[in-house]
């Protein structure tokens, strides 16, 4: 039986009934006896690091440690931590395992990310998993992280990170046996990109929409996230909650900086 020297905090954006869940759960059991998941009744995909303020959040008790949040997973984190688990704060959260890739600018959006966020911002160590799917719908890899991750789990918690960041892990959409390791990367941002704008009219004539978009790779350089996905690597980026640009905060202040 694994020891209890973690206690872990699951949550996704996927929702409460997603598969990658299940997988990052029986990661985390592979760490600890003491898992404990706190995630979305709904999909919240695309809700990034949204907080619930106009209405009441509803939780569901599922199992002795798994609850369903009628909110976004920053909700859940926040609940968690200030409320369904106070007696003990949570040693790691992980967020996950995404359907689909968090790669480049895909950060800004995501649900997985801000899990992982708010893990951080209540003074935990926290790490957000995607599972990249194949060029086809149908190819879906849970193996891939399944295998993949326990390990790399571990050696990020025996090297460690500086407080204020949070590891974004993103698995290849390849099978697990065609890994060829693992690489950590920046952040890059993808030079094609489409937002699609469906628009339909309901039964009643009114006009409603769906947006969508199509994701390319591009040609990402060498140590960029997109490219290690896309050569069959895991990718491992460490992505910082202090948003300043320093370059040009230098400049603005040797400009504009005085006294009145």
């Amino acid at each position: 039986m694994a020891e209890a020297a973690h206690r872990i905090l699951i949550t996704n954006d996927d929702g409460i009934h997603a598969p990658g869940l299940q997988v990052l759960s029986g990661i985390a059991q592979t760490l600890t006896d003491d898992v404990w998941i706190v995630a979305p009744e709904f999909e919240q995909s695309g809700a990034g690091h949204g907080l619930t303020l106009s209405e009441p959040l509803r939780i569901r008790q599922i199992a002795e440690r798994e609850w369903a949040v009628r909110g976004t997973p920053t909700d859940c984190v926040m609940l968690a931590v200030h409320e369904i688990i106070k007696d003990k704060k949570p040693t790691l959260v992980l967020s996950g395992i995404n359907r689909g890739a968090n790669l480049a600018e895909d950060v800004t959006y995501s649900g997985t990310i801000a899990g992982a966020m708010e893990g951080i911002l209540c003074g935990i160590p926290s790490i957000a998993l995607s599972q990249v799917m194949g060029r086809a719908d149908k190819e879906e890899h849970w193996d891939t992280a399944r295998r993949h991750g326990p390990a790399l789990v571990r050696d990020l918690l025996a090297a460690g990170w500086d407080r204020g960041v949070l590891i974004n892990v993103n698995f290849p959409g390849v099978a697990p046996e065609l890994v060829k390791g693992v690489t950590v990367t920046q952040q890059g941002f993808r030079d094609e990109s489409e937002l699609i704008i469906d628009k339909r009219i309901d039964a009643r004539g009114f006009p409603y929409y769906w947006f969508g978009l199509r994701r390319a790779y591009g040609e990402p350089g060498e140590g960029i996230d997109l490219k290690a996905v896309r050569d069959g690597y895991i990718s491992v980026t460490p992505l910082h909650l202090d948003l300043t640009h320093e370059r040009t905060r230098s400049s603005l202040a040797a400009r504009l900086n005085r006294h009145f």
